[in-house]
């Protein structure tokens, strides 16, 4: 696909509304409307690009309470022509038609290629990828069973919503402190995955969201079988709880920015 002149797509992720409490994640969804107002103006397609919500689950009738502002604003994007798309993430991933029908959102739970201007893109949420966290790797089977799935959904919500949150609360607990700062390129799970996705395919950007910390990583790709392309792009979208970070391409370059300047620098770029 073509990006016509002046058009953008743009990419953000890790929102977690909800969290911790309705106040903060009021102030939170409030600001992520105001970019999403800014960004219509010019913008081709939005990439959602996992864990919008802190926890999400659709019952047959019922969807969690809240979370009003940002629904009306997608659907009234999307009315208007815009395509948004949406890769679930860890918190939110037990999404069976909601978005689609009643917003017009298509939603992916796998990691998906896409192509716009010769420029080959990967894009998925990022957890469960790359080495290790075999715990999260076996419990996201777990989730993702849709007998498992129908178990919870005859809970009634007070209670189902209320384990649901108990864990999404330990979940960040358990990574807090690793979101904060880079681990380096051996320790760092999706940049493995990268190099091992380019030793199959060549992407120029690969690009996820669930690790909170933005990061533009280079990287050469380790077979020679991907073609002499050069150095493809790993993103991370970063959040919206610590930076307000988000990617924009032009048609020509990718740009990983955040809305707040003075968390421009704590950008990860190599």
């Amino acid at each position: 696909m073509q990006i016509l002149p002046g058009k953008k797509i743009y990419f953000l992720s890790d929102f977690h509304l909800g969290a911790p409490d309705r106040l903060v994640s009021l102030a939170r969804e409030k600001r992520i409307i105001q970019f999403l107002e800014e960004i219509r103006k010019d913008a081709s397609e939005i990439f959602i690009v996992g864990d919008l919500f802190d926890f999400w689950y659709e019952y047959r009738t019922v969807v969690p309470k809240g979370f009003t502002r940002i629904l009306g604003k997608l659907a009234e994007i999307s009315d208007a022509g815009v395509p948004i798309h949406f890769f679930v993430g860890n918190h939110d991933m037990w999404m069976s038609g909601y978005f689609e029908e009643e917003l017009n959102i298509p939603v992916y739970h796998e990691p998906k290629t896409f192509q716009w201007n010769e420029k080959k893109f990967l894009i998925g949420h990022g957890d469960g990828l790359g080495p290790g966290d075999h715990g999260y790797k076996f419990i996201k089977k777990i989730f993702r069973n849709k007998f498992c799935q129908w178990l919870f959904g005859i809970l009634p919500p007070a209670i189902g919503v209320g384990i649901a949150n108990y864990f999404s609360r330990k979940s960040r607990a358990s990574t807090g402190q690793l979101d904060d700062h880079f681990l380096g390129e051996e320790n760092e799970w999706l940049i493995t995955y990268c190099k091992e996705v380019l030793q199959n395919s060549y992407f120029d950007y690969l690009i996820f969201g669930h690790r909170h910390l933005p990061i533009d990583y280079h990287i050469t790709p380790l077979s020679s079988g991907t073609g002499a392309r050069g150095r493809a792009r790993y993103i991370n979208l970063g959040d919206w709880i610590n930076y307000c970070t988000y990617a924009v391409f032009d048609g020509n370059d990718l740009q990983l920015k955040s809305w707040l300047p003075e968390m421009e620098n704590k950008i990860i770029r190599h």
